[in-house]
């Protein structure tokens, strides 16, 4: 019998530009008084990739990474 390689893969969850956009017009992205801890989109992108991970015997998830707050839009580069 053949034996299966795995492969460990990392989540990279960034800010959605609609999520920048609706963060600035609803002041800070609060929801009944209380400031999210997280955006929506980082949410919907780490379930979206935790449920196709769930479906590879040969992937496991190694870490994760998350850049929330920032974006393409946003990001400044320092020399």
């Amino acid at each position: 019998m053949k034996e299966q390689s795995k492969f460990f893969a990392a989540m990279y969850l960034r800010l959605s530009r609609d999520d920048n956009v609706k963060a600035e017009h609803d002041g800070n992205a609060m929801i009944n008084g209380v400031s999210k801890a997280e955006s929506n989109s980082i949410g919907s992108q780490r379930e979206l990739i935790r449920s196709f991970l769930n479906e590879q015997e040969d992937i496991d998830l190694y870490d994760i990474y998350v850049d929330d707050g920032f974006s393409g839009s946003n990001f400044v580069e320092v020399r």
